[in-house]
C-alpha cells in the first residue's frame, strides 16, 4: 500500500469518528456480553448490551483496533441504542456486502459507515471494520438465548 491510499484511506473523518468512540463505560448488569477477534490483525471488539422487548436498551464497547475498526465501533455505538436483532444484522449484512462486493451503503440509521467505502479495496481491514457488528449480533443473539431459558 503507497503512503498516499493510506492517507487517503485515513481520512480526518475515520480519524475523528475512531477519536469520538461512544458508550466505552462497562455496563453494571448486561444481558450478554461477546468478543469478536480478526485472527489477521489482532483487534479485538467486545460488547455488552441490555435488551428489552426485542430492542437494545444498553450498550457497552471495548474497542482494540485500528482506526477503521474504532471508526465502526463509533458509527454502530452512536446509532445502537433501540435497534432491534434484525436491523443489528440487516446493518451488518449490508456493511459486508459493501466491503466485499461493492453493495450499497448500509441504511439508516447506519448510513455513515459510508466512510469506510474506500476500504473496500483493503481485503486485510474488513474483518476489523466487521467486529462491532458482529459482536453486538452475537451478543443480542445471546441475550435472546438467556431471556428464553
Amino acid at each position: 500500500m503507497a503512503d498516499s491510499d493510506l492517507i487517503k484511506l485515513y481520512s480526518g473523518r475515520i480519524l475523528a469518528l475512531a477519536a469520538e468512540m461512544p458508550h466505552t463505560a462497562p455496563l453494571a448488569d448486561p444481558d450478554a456480553t461477546a468478543r469478536k477477534r480478526s485472527p489477521l490483525c489482532g483487534s479485538t471488539v467486545t460488547v455488552q448490551l441490555k435488551t428489552e422487548a426485542g430492542r437494545i436498551t444498553g450498550y457497552a464497547q471495548d474497542v482494540k483496533a485500528c482506526a477503521l475498526g474504532q471508526a465502526a465501533a463509533s458509527v454502530v455505538g452512536a446509532h445502537i441504542i433501540g435497534r432491534s436483532r434484525a436491523e443489528v444484522e440487516q446493518a451488518r449484512d449490508e456493511l459486508k456486502a459493501m466491503l466485499k462486493s461493492g453493495g450499497p451503503v448500509p441504511s439508516a440509521p447506519f448510513g455513515d459507515l459510508e466512510v469506510l467505502e474506500p476500504a473496500k479495496d483493503y481485503k486485510n481491514r474488513h474483518a476489523s471494520i466487521m467486529l462491532a457488528l458482529e459482536a453486538t449480533a452475537e451478543a443480542f443473539a445471546e441475550a435472546e438465548k438467556a431471556a428464553c431459558a
